[in-house]
């Protein structure tokens, strides 16, 4: 326990994680973009359209992807606001700024694809169902977290008030996950589990591809933006120094 501790101490030093981040940032982009595009060319060309849905079907190869990244960039956050409370770690309120962004970008895409797959599905664009709903919610909790976080760092705050927030909100994930089991909603029950899957395998098989695809390239947009936090607080600070001089 002790050498995982000293561990995660030594990389959350911004000068070892700066050493790891430049050479692995382009590395997972263009890998991500790579299985992306292999994703997308398989469930477009080589996989059949379902025999309910059609061609509509191919949505999934977005919207599930959208769907966990934004729910497990929340659990990012979540962790990096632990580590932040806990052990102070300097890179774990970057960390979690950074995550915010992307993350709300995929719950976004995770509702419009939704509405998308949904109108011709269930005849409507919309549905105040659990799973819409409390996707919908996530969404506002993304937007509630960005804010916060930018008032508190413009007051000079020391980024608790953010952080307690970023666990609490935690709350909503499984509401999301276990929604359609909860209540009778519109949306579809659970498709994909640990032991079996609804989708027939000729449909299945590019998922995997496209949900590794978009996890680099989300892994790839957030060391992007915590490098760029960190170039500018360095410049802050140059600035700051030159104005004391």
């Amino acid at each position: 326990m002790f050498l995982t501790v000293h561990a995660l101490h030594a990389l959350a030093n911004p000068a070892r994680f700066l050493r790891i981040a430049r050479p692995l940032t382009p590395l997972l982009f263009w890998a991500g973009a790579a299985l992306v595009a292999i994703g997308c060319w398989a469930g477009l060309v080589r996989t059949p359209p379902d025999y309910l849905q059609g061609e509509t079907v191919r949505i999934l190869y977005i919207h599930v992807p959208a769907a966990w990244l934004s729910m497990g960039g929340w659990s990012g956050i979540a962790i990096a606001s632990i580590s932040f409370l806990v052990w102070r770690h300097p890179l774990a309120r970057i960390a979690a700024r950074a995550i915010a962004v992307p993350g709300a970008v995929f719950a976004a895409l995770c509702l419009v694809t939704g509405s998308i797959w949904g109108r011709p599905t269930w005849g409507t664009w919309w549905q105040w169902d659990g799973r819409l709903t409390s996707m919908l919610l996530l969404l506002f909790v993304y937007l509630g977290y960005m804010a916060l976080s930018r008032a508190d760092a413009d007051r000079g705050g020391d980024g608790r008030i953010p952080a307690i927030y970023g666990i609490a909100g935690t709350l909503l994930l499984p509401i999301i996950r276990y929604s359609v089991v909860w209540w009778n909603t519109l949306h579809q029950g659970p498709s994909i589990g640990l032991t079996r899957s609804s989708i027939d395998a000729s449909l299945l098989w590019p998922l995997p591809i496209m949900l590794a695809g978009f996890t680099l390239l989300f892994a790839a947009i957030v060391l992007m933006r915590m490098r760029a936090a960190l170039a500018t607080a360095r410049a802050e600070a140059r600035l700051r120094r030159m104005a004391r001089a």
